[in-house]
C-alpha cells in the first residue's frame, strides 16, 4: 500500500514529466518554424558610429544600415535589422537567427573557419593612438621593456599584440573608452586599434592624444554569410560590385566620413572604400 507522501511524490513526478514533455514540444515547434524568405535579416551591433548606430528616434542609421537597405532592395526582399552584441553575431548567423552580418567585421582566417565572407568592401588597418607628449612615431618604437600598450579585448588589435608584441607590457581592456583614457592620462604609451576609431578618438581628445594613422597591419571588412550558401554569396558579391560601380560607396563616404576622407587625403593615406 502506497503512503500518502509516496503518492504525492509519484503525482509530482508525473506533473514534472508532463511539463517537460510540453516544453520539449514547444521548443521543437519554435525551432522548426519556417523562415520568411521574403525578409532579409541583417545582424549588426548598433554601437559603432558612423557605421552602425541609432538616430534620435532610436531608428537604425549609418553606413552599414544604408548598405543593408541597398542590399535588400537588390535582392528584392524586405529588410529587418537585428541589433545583436558583436560577440553574438557569428553564433546568430550559424544558428539561422540572421541571414547575414553587416557590422564592420574584419574578415579574418579564424572567423572563416566558422562562416563565409563576401568580397571585401572596405580596407582599413590597425594604427596607434599615442599620448600628446609622446615621441613615438611607429610600432617599432613600442615593443620594448618598460612600455605599456593598451588593447581592447577580442579585437584584431588584441590579436596583433598577442602575436607580435614580445617585450612591451600589454594592457587588456573591455571597453574602448577605458583604453583611450589610459593613453590620455599617459598611463599607457599607445592604444592599438582600427583607423576609423583611432581617428574619432583623437578628434575627441586632441589636447591629450595624437593619432598615427599609417596602418601597421592592413585589414578588410566584408559581409558575413553562413557556410555553403553559395547562391546568396554570389548575389551579395554581385551587389557589392554594382553598388561600388554606381558610386554607392562614394556617396556614403561623403555623407558619413567626409572629414576623415579629407584628413586621409592630406596625409596621403588611402581612404577606406
Amino acid at each position: 500500500m502506497k503512503t500518502p507522501s509516496h503518492a504525492r511524490l509519484q503525482f509530482s513526478k508525473q506533473v514534472i514529466g508532463s511539463l517537460l514533455g510540453l516544453l520539449t514540444i514547444l521548443f521543437i515547434s519554435a525551432c522548426s518554424t519556417p523562415k520568411d524568405d521574403s525578409t532579409l535579416v541583417v545582424g549588426m551591433e548598433l554601437a559603432y558610429p558612423p557605421f552602425e548606430m541609432t538616430d534620435e528616434q532610436n531608428n537604425p542609421t549609418g553606413v552599414s544600415v544604408e548598405m543593408a537597405q541597398a542590399l535588400a532592395k537588390h535582392l528584392g526582399r524586405e529588410l529587418r535589422i537585428e541589433n545583436i552584441p558583436f560577440a553574438g553575431l557569428i553564433p546568430a548567423l550559424r544558428t539561422g537567427k540572421i541571414d547575414v552580418i553587416i557590422s564592420s567585421m574584419t574578415a579574418t582566417d579564424e572567423r572563416r573557419e566558422s562562416i563565409d565572407f563576401s568580397d571585401a568592401y572596405l580596407s582599413t588597418g590597425l594604427c596607434l593612438l599615442v599620448s600628446k607628449n609622446s615621441a613615438i612615431t611607429s610600432i617599432d618604437e613600442l615593443d620594448k621593456a618598460g612600455v605599456s600598450i593598451a588593447v581592447k579585448q577580442g579585437t584584431t588589435g588584441h590579436v596583433y599584440a598577442a602575436s607580435s608584441i614580445k617585450h612591451a607590457n600589454v594592457l587588456l581592456f573591455d571597453k574602448e573608452s577605458a583604453a583611450v583614457l589610459e593613453v590620455s592620462q599617459e598611463k599607457a604609451d599607445a592604444f592599438i586599434y582600427d583607423q576609423m576609431s583611432t581617428f574619432m578618438n583623437w578628434k575627441r581628445n586632441q589636447e591629450t592624444t595624437t593619432a598615427l594613422l599609417n596602418p601597421l597591419k592592413k585589414e578588410s571588412w566584408a559581409i558575413g554569410i553562413a557556410k555553403s550558401n553559395e547562391a546568396l554569396l554570389s548575389e551579395i558579391n554581385d551587389f557589392l560590385a554594382t553598388f561600388s560601380q554606381s558610386g554607392g560607396f562614394d556617396s556614403l563616404g561623403e555623407k558619413y566620413l567626409k572629414e576623415q576622407k579629407e584628413e586621409f587625403e592630406k596625409l596621403g593615406i588611402p581612404f577606406y572604400f
